[in-house]
């Protein structure tokens, strides 16, 4: 039985990733594949496959969210989101709260239902998700104008704990657990101490990290991993916000200048996805398409409502103070995606001990079913006709992996007795085209070369070329001129770079500048760092 469990596990992941390469093809957001695959393996399926252990799928799917938040943070280029940084921060606190309340008035009045399970229903479906519009941005390459990428990163990345935190407190109150004093209480220990316990975690995470040197390959992967977990259950024992922490540790980390972070990067977007396949074909093995009749009409009037008319009157009233143009407010108002989030509190809500007259289960997935279908197959269709897609730039420069290592092959050649190249200047050699000369060892020295530098005997040249990956042992940055604002204008001479490093080349456009003391740094550059 153990062997069989484990071959479906197996089938599910080869299906679900095959699925992944299909949807990028055909342009049908993959998470509904997943669901898909779910409700083919439940029990109303094809294998009918018996499962219906809620308790068991929150406690899967809360770890599950715990990593998604982490990425939220960790894959988010914060230099590139800070000039949006504050209609983020108050769609994704602001944003959620108005969500929710008009969510709530509209079951409440138009759709009979009772105030407390309308509310929860708000609660529930209040947050965009992280997940599914990290997959529609990159799948999709859509690099949008006016920094909104980066705004709908942050806000997908940082709403879900404030989602939770309303979440948990309509469970409180039906409960009837709840007064108004402890109500407060619990809003401000979840913010304090999530935030708090998520900050010291942070620094003492990167700390570490710079101080301590993993000789083991992806030992530093199993160390991060830990510390998101860590970030998440600590806050938790003490009222705290774990998703909040979880996100702030994130972002600190990935933000921070860490041995391998670039992979690291890539590890978490891995681990993300696997995180979204289990979630969604835990959401399809738990649905029954029996049940989804009786919800099928109520579900579809709340989607349209979020879709149509909470979500875009929660972004106008946060964005129309920043006299947001139409266009933009347009596609932040339809990039609101449910996902994964709403999928775990309506679990969690299953299992909070309250009776409810309401399938919360089954209506939170055919939002999220309409919401990822819909808005997600559409949002590159809304971004074109509101001709917001900016084909200047790549998506992928929002997020952490895109530019803190340079994307230079390097190689290293030793100057033997006989080489031709002894006693010759640099200006004099000719390399082929692209390649030039980013340093000389020699002795205990680095010299970053000019054209009347000479080469002699016993010398170490590395060159450097274009290409997707780095070889050999030397650490190189790449730095852009933007996020360093104080840099541009002066000469090289004048400014203090990080600690051990040595610029070797400007990339400014299609051209190459070996720099000297007296080069002006200039908007736009992109420097390239060596290690001394």
């Amino acid at each position: 039985m153990f062997n069989i469990s484990l071959l479906l596990s197996a089938a599910v992941i080869i299906i679900c990733v095959l699925a992944n390469k299909l949807s990028n093809k055909i342009g049908m957001p993959v998470l509904i594949a997943f669901i898909a695959l779910g409700m083919v393996f439940g029990s109303d399926g094809i294998l009918k496959i018996p499962f219906e252990n809620y308790s068991f799928a929150e406690q899967i799917c809360s770890v599950a969210l715990v990593f998604i938040m982490f990425y939220g943070g960790f894959g988010t280029k914060l230099s590139e989101a800070k000039p949006v940084a504050v209609k983020a921060l108050l769609l994704s606190s602001v944003g959620v709260i108005f969500t929710a309340a008009l969510t709530t008035v509209f079951c409440f009045f138009v759709l009979k239902i009772k105030l407390l399970e309308s509310m929860l229903i708000g609660a529930v479906m209040s947050s965009t998700d992280a997940a599914s519009v990290f997959s529609v941005l990159r799948s999709k390459n859509l690099n949008l104008k006016y920094n909104t990428a980066s705004m709908l990163e942050m806000e997908s990345g940082s709403n879900d704990p404030f989602a939770y935190m309303l979440t948990v407190i309509v469970l409180s109150f039906m409960k009837g657990e709840n007064s108004v004093g402890q109500m407060v209480y619990s809003i401000a220990a979840q913010i304090v101490f999530g935030v708090l316990i998520g900050f010291l975690i942070a620094l003492g995470a990167v700390w570490f990290m710079k101080h301590f040197t993993f000789n083991t390959s992806g030992f530093d992967a199993a160390f991060v991993l830990g510390v998101a977990v860590l970030a998440y259950a600590l806050p938790t024992l003490v009222g705290g916000n774990g998703y909040l922490s979880a996100y702030i540790v994130g972002i600190v980390l990935g933000n921070q200048n860490i041995h391998n972070k670039k992979s690291l990067v890539h590890f978490f977007d891995g681990m993300t996805g696997l995180m979204q396949m289990l979630i969604f074909f835990l959401l399809g093995l738990l649905s029954f398409p029996s049940k989804i009749l009786t919800v099928l009409l109520p579900s579809i009037f709340i989607a349209l409502f979020i879709t149509f008319v909470a979500r875009p009157l929660a972004v106008a009233t946060v964005l129309a103070p920043f006299k947001t143009k139409i266009s933009q407010y347009l596609v932040v108002s339809w990039a609101g995606l449910r996902g994964a989030a709403s999928i775990v509190f309506a679990i969690m809500a299953m299992v909070g001990g309250v009776t409810m007259e309401q399938d919360i289960f089954h209506i939170a997935f055919c939002v999220v079913l309409f919401s990822i279908t819909l808005q997600g197959s559409l949002l590159p269709f809304v971004a074109s006709k509101t001709n917001m897609i900016d084909k200047t730039g790549s998506v992928l420069k929002t997020f952490n992996d895109y530019s803190d290592e340079t994307e230079i092959n390097f190689i290293r050649l030793n100057i033997d007795s006989g080489n031709r190249w002894i006693d010759r200047a640099v200006k004099d050699i000719s390399l082929p085209p692209q390649m030039l000369f980013a340093a000389i060892y020699r002795n205990d020295e680095t010299i970053i070369p000019n054209g009347e530098t000479v080469i002699y005997e016993g010398d170490t040249i590395i060159l450097g070329a274009p290409s997707h990956g780095i070889n050999g042992d030397v650490r190189f940055r790449e730095i852009s001129a933007n996020d360093r604002k104080n840099w541009r204008g002066k000469s090289m001479a004048e400014i203090e770079f990080p600690d051990g490093y040595l610029v070797i080349m400007i990339k400014r456009g299609d051209d190459v500048v070996i720099p000297v003391g007296s080069t002006i740094i200039e908007k736009n550059d992109e420097l390239v760092l060596v290690s001394k």
